[in-house]
């Protein structure tokens, strides 16, 4: 498909720490992939297509918080407050992808989580967001390694072969595709997050089969699926209740940042990462909220393995529900959903983690080499180190230091959370120095719409869930739990005012903040594809509905 509009977007190449004077606007007939014969100063290139930005956005978000923890929302508040949940925190997702699309379309660069933090207030907000992000899915990292091995089990008893060994085939596997290029990252996850799509989507049409009666055997005595099961206690535990599971729904939207860690290496990002934030929110309201809706009509609030606190297959709400409509190997479906779902989550950590450790090289905040760009646009050392940390905290789950894990899980867990919150906080600031500048926002490729209710929003949902997300350490009080549930926020505190005190870093003024660097432009171009050419066949158009 030839397009009359194509980018030339300068990669992203700013100082650590910038000065009052104006950054030179780049030529538009730079380009952008370019590469010397140095390879230090070599680039990340943009092989990301359109396919790959929508399907990273969306699966991003579908991963084990969907597949085996939603049961367990139910259970501890009842279906109506998990409706109520879910729904809250999607449209905070929507809200902040919102916030996202507008400045990665603008400025598309890669580490945008940290470099926007570094670009538009402070280079310690930066350093903060970008050693927080970095940790964070470098432990997720890890969490995926336990959890392969566990699911492997379910075919392969440990006691053949070892949880270790399939950890260790997964990392080499996960590093490789990390290793060649941006284009594989993306393949690979293209087809995984449509393997975890697919999976949902017939599981909704499932659902609504057996609660209509047209598949399946209810369990005799049990409630009949529908509004008789939805009204048993759709509110249970009231207002405590829902706020307890505020925590877990907000986890299983997280890593639908991705798209903007994404954004600096995808093709024509003016056009192609406004159309996957757009289809964000209905897609959300698709997959979850009538994911959710469903698990409510049919299994009981009062089922003893809804919670499902073990994990177990078996007890997945996927699971019972795919039993329930007669098709008996739900449990070997869901458990390669599940396993897919599993290393589509490693795949992603290694690629968000890496990337924001080269931005913060690029910016000074971390060691130089991790700047190095190997010839075909993979930061190979980032991609390494990584993959170690990933590695040293998956020994310390095998070693038995059960307190030391569970540690870096919670200095881990809330971390999506502070990203968010930094995505927001970014994004007013873009805001209020575009309009300081004097700047139109009719040059903008993407105006987000929600501007200022959805960064406000998003910053009064977060904050909501980090406060209370450990209230019930205080009654009784309980050292470990308050610990487990509060230590992220000392840890990113320490970080920002430990940079800003030993760098002596400053708060930018609005008119000194660099809006050209990086920056997106277009000219005219009759030979430009923006992306690889595809066939619209009916297969393909019906599958663009959902993905």
């Amino acid at each position: 498909m030839t397009h009359q509009v194509a980018d030339k977007i300068e990669m992203e190449e700013y100082p650590p720490v910038y000065s009052e004077s104006k950054t030179q606007v780049p030529s538009l007939h730079d380009d952008a992939d370019a590469v010397s014969q140095n390879g230090s100063h070599k680039k990340l290139q943009r092989n990301l297509a359109a396919r790959h930005l929508t399907m990273i956005s969306l699966g991003g978000t579908i991963g084990t918080g969907l597949f085996l923890a939603s049961g367990s929302s139910i259970a501890i508040a009842g279906p109506g407050n998990a409706q109520i949940a879910y729904t809250v925190i999607g449209s905070m997702v929507y809200c902040f992808m919102s916030s996202l699309g507008e400045m990665t379309t603008y400025l598309p660069i890669t580490g945008s989580i940290n470099a926007y933090g570094t670009r538009f207030f402070d280079p310690a907000l930066g350093f903060m967001l970008g050693w927080v992000y970095w940790f964070s899915w470098s432990v997720t990292l890890a969490t995926e390694l336990v959890a392969a091995g566990v699911i492997i089990d379910y075919w392969i008893p440990l006691s053949v072969c070892p949880g270790w060994v399939w950890a260790l085939v997964f990392i080499v596997v996960l590093t490789t595709l990390n290793m060649t290029t941006v284009k594989a990252y993306g393949e690979a996850e293209y087809w995984m997050s449509l393997i975890k799509v697919l999976a949902v989507i017939v599981f909704i049409i499932v659902g609504f089969l057996y609660i209509g009666g047209a598949i399946g055997t209810p369990i005799p005595g049990a409630p009949k699926p529908g509004t008789e099961v939805f009204d048993m206690d759709p509110f249970k535990g009231g207002i405590g209740a829902l706020f307890q599971i505020f925590l877990t729904a907000g986890f299983s939207f997280q890593g639908a940042e991705l798209v903007g860690i994404a954004a600096g290496e995808a093709k024509n990002p003016r056009k192609n990462v406004p159309k996957a934030i757009r289809q964000v929110f209905w897609r959300i309201l698709l997959f979850y909220v009538l994911t959710i809706l469903i698990i409510g009509m049919i299994i009981p609030v009062n089922d003893p393995e809804l919670a499902n606190p073990d994990g177990d297959i078996a007890s997945s709400p996927f699971t019972r529900v795919f039993e329930l409509a007669g098709i008996t190997a739900g449990d070997d479906i869901m458990n390669a959903v599940i396993l897919v779902a599993v290393l589509s989550a490693g795949n992603s950590g290694l690629y968000a983690s890496s990337r924001a450790l080269h931005t913060l090289s690029k910016e000074g905040n971390a060691p130089r080499f991790f700047g190095y760009v190997n010839r075909w646009g993979v930061p190979v050392y980032c991609v390494m180190a990584t993959a170690l940390v990933g590695c040293l905290a998956f020994v310390v789950s095998l070693v038995g230091q059960g307190v030391a894990y569970s540690w870096l899980l919670s200095l881990a867990s809330t971390t999506g959370f502070i990203a968010w919150m930094g995505i927001a906080f970014c994004h007013i600031r873009f805001r209020m120095a575009y309009k300081a500048q004097g700047r139109s926002l009719n040059d903008l490729p993407y105006v987000s719409k929600l501007y200022p209710f959805g960064p406000f929003y998003t910053l009064a949902i977060c904050t909501v869930i980090l406060v209370s997300q450990g209230y019930t350490a205080f009654s009784p009080f309980d050292v470990q739990a308050f610990l487990s549930a509060y230590i992220t926020l000392p840890f990113v505190a320490i970080l920002y005012f430990g940079n800003k005190f030993w760098a002596r870093t400053k708060i930018l003024r609005l008119v000194d903040i660099d809006l050209d660097t990086g920056r997106s432009y277009h000219e005219p171009d009759a030979s430009g594809q923006d992306e690889e050419p595809q066939k619209q066949n009916i297969f393909r158009k019906i599958l663009s509905v959902f993905c």
